[in-house]
């Protein structure tokens, strides 16, 4: 999976948590929870959702890495790599 397919795939995943998300007004170097208004279980069925779809474990230890859009993507990525 290229890093365009990954970007696409956890926004289509935050979307389903978040439908009234615009897109287009994500910032992606931004705290991802404070923009998209996501309390603590939206948060941790975006996570889960995210480990359905990209077949990664993200153990809690690392939900605290996980605080932008872009640090999601990156995680992913090296995670499906090992």
């Amino acid at each position: 999976m290229n890093a365009d397919e990954m970007r696409a795939g956890v926004l289509a995943e935050l979307k389903r948590i978040a439908p009234e998300l615009e897109a287009d007004e994500l910032k992606r170097d931004r705290p991802l929870r404070d923009q998209v208004d996501l309390d603590s279980m939206d948060w941790l069925n975006f996570l889960v959702a995210l480990h359905e779809r990209f077949k990664v474990e993200i153990p809690e230890s690392d939900y605290k890495r996980l605080g932008t859009f872009d640090e999601i993507v990156a995680y992913l990525a090296r995670a499906s790599r090992s």
